[in-house]
């Protein structure tokens, strides 16, 4: 069997799942031509950086979470879709649980420089509102992993969830 991107141009990626004591879940929003997106935080990696650390600068940058506690890689993420600035084809992610106390949002870039990279909003959501939610909810089925981690805790290996 072919690999869904072969041939490709994928960036690798780091991600979290991001609940606070409540079990709410930090997303953020895009806003993109194509439409509205809300998503895990997180985003590329530079060169010669580890999902750790990408994921570190990452939640420091975009939501203002410092010295995040990075918890185990629980989930896998393909995302096959022509990024906007035409260097990339999607990009693969690892997603790691990171448990935190409740944070108001506030990212440490300028919100010109969020803007530039398709991000106007971030706030938590319960899971009966990430349930309820008719928003378009990156990964689709966000609602059903989370309810799993929260009843199993997290899996012995990460596993591919749903674009």
């Amino acid at each position: 069997m072919t690999e869904p991107s072969a041939g490709l141009r994928i960036r690798n990626a780091a991600r979290a799942l991001v609940l606070d004591p409540d079990d709410r879940t930090l997303l953020v929003r895009f806003e993109f031509p194509l439409g509205t997106r809300w998503a895990l935080p997180g985003g590329g990696l530079e060169m010669g950086e580890s999902h750790e650390e990408a994921l570190q600068r990452e939640l420091a940058e975009e939501v203002g979470l410092v010295g995040a506690e990075i918890g185990p890689w629980i989930w896998t993420r393909l995302h096959i879709i022509p990024f906007l600035d035409g260097r990339f084809d999607g990009q693969r992610e690892r997603i790691h649980l990171v448990r935190t106390a409740a944070f108001d949002p506030e990212p440490q870039l300028t919100w010109a420089q969020m803007n530039a990279e398709y991000v106007f909003g971030m706030k938590w959501w319960s899971i009966d509102e990430i349930a309820a939610s008719s928003e378009h909810l990156v990964p689709a089925a966000l609602a059903r992993h989370v309810t799993d981690l929260l009843r199993d805790g997290p899996p012995i290996r990460p596993f591919d969830i749903d674009p």
